[in-house]
């Protein structure tokens, strides 16, 4: 059965791209600028302004991360049994953007994260579910789509601290907050303008018995992606400290003057972005020039790699924080973590990401891709207990450790390539294959 109507790629583009790309990935860049624009401010918040405890700011940041990425997977299976991706996706947005509202009143601090968390649910497996949506199954450029996607969206991860972290910093925490909600409203103004460029049908699927029951026939595909969650949940661990305990370490660890000034601590949030922009060209290149010498690495080599190159980067914070002492580290060398950081990241996030999208089952696709959320949000619980640790060891063994645990997931990742490589062989011989 067919589950939704593909565009087709011979329609005019923008960009060399189904339009429906960028309406969807415009979507999101607000989405990403709301979600990061509050996040960036949240454990400053807390610490400065709530005089919360450390450990304490720790729990709530790693608790609203880990529940922000849980509410998917229940959120996947409403908008695929009964909403559909369209109507989930306004939802989502209309109850996330109330909840930023609710960021304005300092008691009602859980129930405005709780809210935002809620609405994330339905908006986050719907979206990127409708990429695949835009391509027929031979259409090359469907391939990289995932990366272009996660180019864009970027954008919004690079603005967010330079407009609410300078608003929420300089001016009142609370202008940063506002300025997070408004983003999230430009977003879903966008999506519901840019609709006509989106799959004109997209019927809920109704699972019978027999459908249900025909899910055993891809047990060795949810085996594989059950194992790839576990091993992204050891990285989300180490991954997620970089708005939680390494924002704390740029405000009390690093020496930010420059220039006769002192940079924001919430401007080095968006060296992440800015780094997606600037890598991410040169990695699809490298890519493209090794496909056609079947030479490209597999989706596992792909993300082993990028936990390898996080470890790295937390090896490079260990050496320099032991080797500094008691004084600050300079912020250049901060940048040079950064620039590491994402590259590592780009190796294995938009590829995670594409596997889950990619192997779904038929008529289950948001729901497998809430899935993968489902590794962020366990990771994401897990960098929160990891961060408690932050107040009891010095800075250089918590980094150390940090480097220990994306380690261990290059590992289990790198171990879990012969299989994938069958399963995604089997699925590219035939849609029916498991």
């Amino acid at each position: 059965m067919t589950e939704s109507v593909r565009i087709d790629p011979t329609e005019p583009t923008w960009f060399g791209q189904p339009r429906g790309l960028t309406v969807l990935f415009l979507t999101q860049m607000w989405e990403i600028f709301s979600y990061y624009g509050m996040r960036t401010l949240l454990v400053y918040y807390m610490t400065k302004h709530l005089l919360l405890g450390q450990q304490h700011a720790s729990l709530v940041f790693g608790t609203y991360v880990a529940m922000a990425y849980f509410t998917p997977i229940l959120g996947g299976v409403v908008a695929d049994r009964w909403l559909g991706k369209r109507k989930a996706v306004i939802l989502g947005g209309c109850i996330m953007a109330a909840g930023h509202g609710m960021m304005a009143f300092e008691a009602w601090l859980y129930i405005a994260l709780g809210t935002i968390a809620l609405g994330n649910g339905l908006f986050t497996p719907s979206l990127p579910s409708q990429i695949g949506d835009l391509y027929k199954k031979d259409d090359p450029r469907s391939g990289r789509a995932f990366n272009i996607y996660y180019v864009g969206i970027n954008l919004g991860g690079l603005l967010a601290p330079l407009v609410c972290g300078t608003l929420g910093e300089l001016y009142g925490w609370h202008y940063g907050f506002a300025a997070a909600g408004i983003g999230m409203l430009l977003g879903l103004v966008i999506y519901v303008w840019g609709g006509r460029y989106l799959p004109a049908s997209e019927p809920v699927v109704r699972i019978d018995p027999v459908k249900r029951a025909s899910l055993r026939d891809y047990k060795p595909t949810l085996l594989l992606l059950l194992a790839v969650g576990l091993a992204v949940t050891v990285f989300r661990a180490a991954y997620e400290q970089l708005g939680n305990t390494v924002a704390l370490w740029i405000d009390s660890g690093v020496d930010r003057a420059a220039g006769g000034m002192v940079i924001p601590m919430t401007w080095f949030q968006s060296l992440n972005p800015f780094f997606v922009f600037l890598l991410t060209p040169f990695l699809l290149a490298v890519w493209r020039a090794r496909s056609r010498n079947g030479r490209e690495p597999a989706s596992m080599r792909k993300m082993s790699i990028g936990a390898l190159v996080i470890a790295l980067a937390y090896l490079m914070l260990a050496g320099l924080t032991s080797l500094a002492g008691a004084a600050d580290v300079h912020w250049l060398w901060l940048v040079l973590f950064f620039g590491l950081f994402t590259l590592g990241e780009l190796y294995i996030l938009p590829t995670g990401l594409g596997l889950f999208a990619r192997l779904a089952p038929p008529g289950h696709a948001a729901t497998t891709v809430a899935a993968w959320f489902l590794a962020i949000f366990s990771g994401s619980l897990a960098a929160g207990a990891t961060g408690t640790l932050w107040s009891s060891l010095s800075h250089a063994s918590f980094f150390l450790c940090l480097a220990g645990l994306a380690s261990i997931a290059a590992l289990l990742l790198f171990l879990l390539e012969p299989l994938a490589a069958r399963i995604e062989a089997q699925r590219a011989g035939s849609s029916a294959t498991p």
